[in-house]
């Protein structure tokens, strides 16, 4: 499955794209304000793709005219996040290479996979959540649309062996169609 929008591919991730992904995984600038620790090798990025990019619906970001992944965008289903049992419903998360902050990427990525979601998956809600402090990612669901949910102060982050807070939104398919 390939997505394009206008300036982006989104493709499913593959084994050749460990070394792109350690490139921007390995800076302290993205991954722990997301819940996860920097990179430290290839390898480590090459067990990510196995173990973790592998969901149904999770996708590299590249520009076009580039197969380089610079960044992850997916639509996390039912068994897969935390946020909803239910399978008309699911999550949304995202990480983007330093790089390519400011561009305006990550909305138009996620633009596309909402449509997806509400288009084609059958979706009726898509959570998005941020941890405080994350600006940059919250910046990325008011573009797009979602709207405020609930905070919740003691939230685990077991990747980083911390308890943070976390903001949580949510989008409808009827808000999504008002919208698009």
């Amino acid at each position: 499955m390939i997505l394009q929008t206008e300036r982006l591919t989104l493709h499913r991730w593959e084994e050749s794209d460990a070394e792109s992904l350690y490139e921007y995984a390995k800076d302290p600038a993205v991954g722990p304000i997301a819940g996860w620790p920097p990179h430290k090798s290839v390898e480590e990025s090459l067990s990510v793709i196995k173990d973790v990019l592998n969901g149904a619906e999770c996708y590299a970001i590249c520009e076009k005219g580039s197969n380089k992944a610079i960044g992850a965008i997916e639509l996390k289903l039912n068994g897969h996040t935390d946020m909803t049992e239910r399978d008309d419903e699911c999550e949304l998360g995202y990480w983007l290479g330093k790089p390519f902050w400011g561009r305006g990427y990550m909305p138009e990525a996620a633009r596309e996979l909402l449509r997806r979601g509400f288009e084609e998956l059958g979706m009726n809600t898509i959570w998005c959540g941020y941890y405080d402090g994350n600006h940059k990612s919250k910046r990325v669901q008011e573009k797009v649309g979602f709207v405020y949910h609930h905070t919740c102060n003691e939230v685990p982050v077991p990747l980083m062996n911390e308890i943070r807070v976390g903001h949580t939104s949510f989008m409808t398919k009827e808000q999504w169609e008002n919208i698009k």
